[in-house]
């Protein structure tokens, strides 16, 4: 039997078994969706979520006869995200034909990119618990996805959808440097916040716009050799390549320590049972048949256009972390959560270049991103506009209401969307700031407590804070706090 697994932030991912510690070593696959209206190779939509085989052209379909032609938006695309990556673009790449026999496969053959990408190796940071991490990217190609086999609507037989067939993919290989899940969770969220800052793959697992093979192997700790990989196949969410990689590192454990051999072999991730299973042996390049495609020209990039992709990329996440650590004084934590996503970043941007940048800050990371979880919605959905959180947080450092309040606020706020400004109005939220008004309030309670008085001048400090309670009490909790604090301290010397 396998021990306990350890597991830390940036640490190894270390199995204890029977016979010593073994390490997991870790690879992905990416398979990114280029955004993009039409597909690698033919006219058709992309469009998801139409009925079966209507987005399907002659080419898609691998009609006698019918031609591939280049989409050079996706070429485009590609470009970009190998820049985003740090990588290399090549001025020179070809498109082959990798030939396997599926039923949703029309043509027999996938048209991808063999030894020679479009992108050569580049790398991306990962920004961790007790530091960051350099993760190696080996390449990114083309290639066009394959249909989707039904097997689930009849029990005799399998139904083949092609509205898939010729989608245009970037395959994002990674060098075998993930060590832990943490890094693999953390790497799959930064490569895909870069795509979405780039605007070239929308990263939408729950629609297959991104999922991964998962490389695994194992070794013994302090071995510099790498094992014999297993290849996990079409993972569609961080939390299942996490659960596949625990069972499929478990089950080599084990398999090595009774003395059985790994097998270079593909797997599938079965998700009821939480295991991995044999699908065929792993298969070598040359037995996929790779060759040129005849039909395809090869691709000659022309230094120009890189120069002008490079030229207009948008701000990237590590470039904007630098930015916001900077012009808004945060932490490098609070900036790593703020620049996540595109969207998070623009609307903290609109709210602090507005407002108090501290108040943005805390308000956006607590109350806001607290509410997002609990209705499971992303931020460009909340009812919560950067406008009305604006709103929300000048009548905070204005006088208007308190903190305290202001929850009061927020919670009506994020189930309605309504205005802060009428939410205070109708309810008659506003803080009671007049100091002649305070002052009556505090006379009134040092006179009926003048034992606690003498007692507060006598040295006990911590009675203060009951006479701010008591302020607050008899001002029904709507009295400035600030001025409650000033004017106490002035009439308890």
């Amino acid at each position: 039997m396998v021990g306990k697994i350890m597991s830390k932030a940036t640490a190894k991912y270390i199995i204890n078994g029977e016979k010593g510690k073994w390490e997991v070593v870790i690879g992905l696959e990416v398979h990114a969706q280029v955004t993009s209206n039409s597909k690698l190779f033919s006219g058709s939509s992309t469009k998801f979520g139409a009925d079966p085989n209507t987005q399907v052209s002659l080419v898609d379909s691998a009609f006698p006869g019918m031609l591939p032609v280049i989409n050079e938006f996706c070429i485009e695309q590609a470009i970009k995200t190998g820049l985003g990556l740090n990588a290399k673009i090549n001025h020179y790449s070809v498109f082959d034909r990798k030939n396997y026999f599926y039923a949703d496969l029309p043509q027999g053959y996938q048209i991808s990119q063999y030894k020679n990408p479009i992108v050569g190796e580049g790398e991306i940071t990962l920004d961790l618990p007790d530091g960051t991490k350099k993760i190696g990217i080996e390449r990114l190609h083309l290639e066009q996805d394959a249909g989707k086999s039904i097997h689930d609507l009849d029990p005799s037989n399998t139904f083949v959808d092609l509205n898939r067939s010729g989608v245009a993919l970037m395959e994002i290989v990674s060098k075998p440097d993930l060590r832990s899940l943490e890094e693999v969770n953390a790497y799959v969220k930064k490569l895909r916040s870069i795509m979405r800052y780039l605007g070239t793959c929308d990263g939408n697992m729950q629609e297959g716009s991104l999922r991964a093979d998962v490389n695994v192997s194992v070794r013994k700790e302090g071995d510099v050799d790498l094992g014999t990989r297993c290849e996990i196949k079409n993972v569609n969410s961080i939390k299942f390549m996490q659960m596949a990689i625990t069972y499929e590192a478990k089950r080599q454990v084990e398999a090595l320590e009774s003395g059985k051999k790994i097998d270079q072999e593909t797997r599938l991730f079965d998700i009821k049972r939480n295991e991995t299973r044999s699908m065929r042996s792993k298969e070598d390049a040359h037995d996929y048949r790779y060759f040129p495609d005849p039909d395809l020209l090869p691709l000659h990039l022309d230094k120009k256009l890189i120069e002008k992709i490079k030229k207009n990329l948008p701000e990237l996440p590590d470039q904007k972390k630098e930015r916001f650590i900077k012009q808004y004084s945060l932490t490098s934590y609070e900036a790593n959560i703020l620049v996540s996503e595109k969207e998070i970043s623009v609307y903290f941007e609109e709210v602090a270049k507005k407002s108090d940048k501290k108040l943005a800050k805390n308000w956006i990371i607590g109350e806001l991103f607290a509410s997002l979880n609990e209705k499971n919605i992303s931020i460009s959905d909340s009812l919560v506009t950067s406008k009305k959180m604006c709103q929300l947080i000048d009548s905070i450092s204005s006088g208007v209401i308190s903190g305290r309040t202001a929850k009061d606020v927020f919670e009506i706020m994020k189930e309605t969307g309504e205005d802060p400004k009428k939410i205070i109005e109708t309810k008659g939220l506003q803080q009671k700031s007049d100091p002649k008004e305070l002052e009556k309030i505090i006379d009134k309670i040092i006179f009926e407590n003048k034992d606690k008085v003498d007692q507060y001048k006598s040295g006990k400090d911590k009675l203060f804070g009951f006479f701010v309670g008591q302020v607050m009490k008899l001002s029904g909790g709507k009295a400035n706090p600030q001025l409650v604090n000033e004017i106490l301290k002035q009439k308890l010397k």
